[in-house]
């Protein structure tokens, strides 16, 4: 499948310490990153291990809702880095299998919004341009003080640089 379009990240989100997706320290996590894309969307780039399969070869169904989740949930904080996506509720559908030792793009969306709750959809993209997961996702917006213990922005949420700038990414 060809790519679609080409889109500018505008910005890289925080990672945290101990996320099993994004943590840069847990060591059988994703590692996601995520960028936030001219178009309003979010998209996380992470590379999935041996140690994420179900079936050989395939990662589990689990690690494939886990990064969606993450992704549809923390495109609320495009617009506001202070507000967080709790899920409500998280539906999937699986299309194709997700392989191991592979690089994915995971892209998020809002697409309904009011005062205290969000709705979005979001889809694993595999290297080849194929969709393998599609997902859609109820959240309430909460700042992180009502979620975590603890000072969790001082303690775990920081900026990491990627090892390669990303400029632009493609869909």
């Amino acid at each position: 499948m060809d790519f679609l379009a080409k889109y500018k990240v505008l910005k890289k989100q925080n990672s945290s310490k101990s996320c099993l997706v994004c943590g840069t320290q847990n060591e059988l996590g994703l590692k996601a990153d995520f960028y936030e894309l001219e178009n309003g969307e979010l998209v996380s780039i992470c590379n999935t291990k041996d140690w994420h399969q179900s079936y050989p070869g395939r990662v589990h169904g689990g690690m494939s809702a886990a990064i969606l989740d993450e992704t549809i949930g923390r495109a609320v904080s495009i617009n506001d880095d202070q507000i967080w996506g709790v899920t409500v509720s998280l539906e999937l559908k699986y299309k194709k299998p997700v392989p191991t030792d592979a690089t994915i793009k995971v892209v998020g969306r809002i697409t309904k919004e009011n005062r205290k709750l969000f709705e979005g959809t979001g889809e694993i993209i595999l290297p080849n341009g194929d969709i393998a997961v599609t997902a859609t996702g109820k959240y309430m917006k909460m700042p992180i003080g009502q979620i975590a213990e603890g000072d969790f922005s001082n303690e775990e949420w920081f900026f990491e640089e990627s090892k390669e700038k990303v400029e632009y990414i493609e869909l």
